[in-house]
């Protein structure tokens, strides 16, 4: 069986705290979500983020590019323009640091979603991960609970497209209009390319802009059992930002583990 690393965010600012937290509880790494302060300007950014990282070691930390309203498919091509660039210097930061691993949106947001071009958005997203490949870092493209990557039809097709890999969102997966529908099921995100599935956001679902802990391991179970059968997906990250509701979460994936 594979050894799967939980982790948790990096909700909390001061890094000596978050690392507490993590020891506390059994972490076994960080999914550390990037904002635009971090870009720049280097080398400052640089050097913040590899003090922050070496204050966590040596818990494993991933990372994570939620770009708010920034999107390199944008019909406006200077906008477009100006967020690829932005995700260029976030893989570059992430080298520089000695990150592999690097989640990515595709979307502006949920209210947001009409401004996008299909091809702008394949082809900016196939430069990135090459620029990635170069840099050593898997790109991993998470499906969102809304837009294209909300469908796994259209989510299979920008991977096979631009060499991604997979960030598989359980709480957007079962909220996702496809999904609910009933059109689609949450294997068919994975069903095409379960080898290229590195990372999983385990909480219930999304409501808004929150994420919702399970009340218990049945809420999760049949999303935990396709999860343990990627057996490139070892990094399970409890995506919660609040402390009793990353604690029940917690709690509810470790009795579904047998831990």
């Amino acid at each position: 069986m594979k050894d799967i690393k939980l982790a948790c965010c990096n909700f909390i600012s001061d890094p000596i705290e978050l690392k507490a937290l993590a020891v506390e509880h059994g972490f076994e790494g960080v999914d550390w979500s990037l904002s635009f302060e971090d870009l720049g300007p280097v080398p400052g950014a640089r050097d913040v983020l590899a003090e922050n990282l070496a204050v966590l070691a040596p818990l494993e930390v991933r990372f994570h590019g939620p770009f708010h309203r920034t999107d390199w498919g944008h019909v406006d091509r200077d906008k477009g323009l100006e967020a690829l660039e932005a995700l260029h210097r976030a893989v570059s930061l992430v080298a520089s640091v000695g990150g592999r691993f690097l989640t990515v949106h595709v979307g502006l947001g949920r209210d947001s979603t009409g401004n996008l071009s299909w091809e702008s958005t394949v082809s900016g997203l196939s430069e990135l991960a090459a620029h990635a490949h170069e840099a050593g870092i898997t790109l991993c493209l998470e499906n969102l609970a809304w837009g294209w990557t909300s469908r796994p039809d259209l989510f299979e097709r920008m991977i096979r497209k631009t060499g991604c890999f997979v960030t598989l969102d359980i709480g957007h997966a079962i909220v996702s209009p496809a999904i609910s529908s009933g059109q689609f099921q949450i294997e068919d995100f994975v069903t095409p390319h379960p080898d290229r599935v590195r990372n999983a956001h385990v909480y219930d679902q999304e409501d808004g802009d929150r994420h919702l802990p399970p009340r218990d391991e049945t809420d999760l179970r049949d999303r935990l059992r396709l999860l343990q059968r990627l057996m490139e997906c070892d990094w399970w990250v409890l995506e919660l930002r609040e402390m009793k509701a990353l604690l029940q979460a917690l709690e509810a994936v470790r009795r579904f583990m047998g831990r």
